[in-house]
């Protein structure tokens, strides 16, 4: 096996930050003055009537994480800049 032999498993080819993502707004931590029950985002997430959204900090607070979350819910169409 070389390292560039994922043996078809494309899962565990995925960075360990990927695979540990959360994957629902239930898994997600942190942000709760954001995301939590009842807020205006989760509404409108929920709902599906959420407009366009950019998303800015520092590193690790969540933004790509949320962003996923939001493309995976919503029927809306999802365009990831860096």
């Amino acid at each position: 096996m070389d390292l560039f032999d994922f043996n078809g498993n494309e899962e565990s080819a995925k960075p360990l930050a990927e695979r540990m993502r959360a994957n629902n707004l239930n898994e997600f931590i942190g942000q709760k003055h954001i995301v939590a029950e009842g807020s205006l985002l989760r509404r409108a997430i929920s709902l599906d009537r959420l407009g366009s959204c950019i998303f800015w900090g520092p590193p690790g607070t969540g933004k790509t994480t949320l962003a996923n979350i939001i493309a995976s819910t919503t029927h809306g169409e999802f365009i990831k800049l860096n």
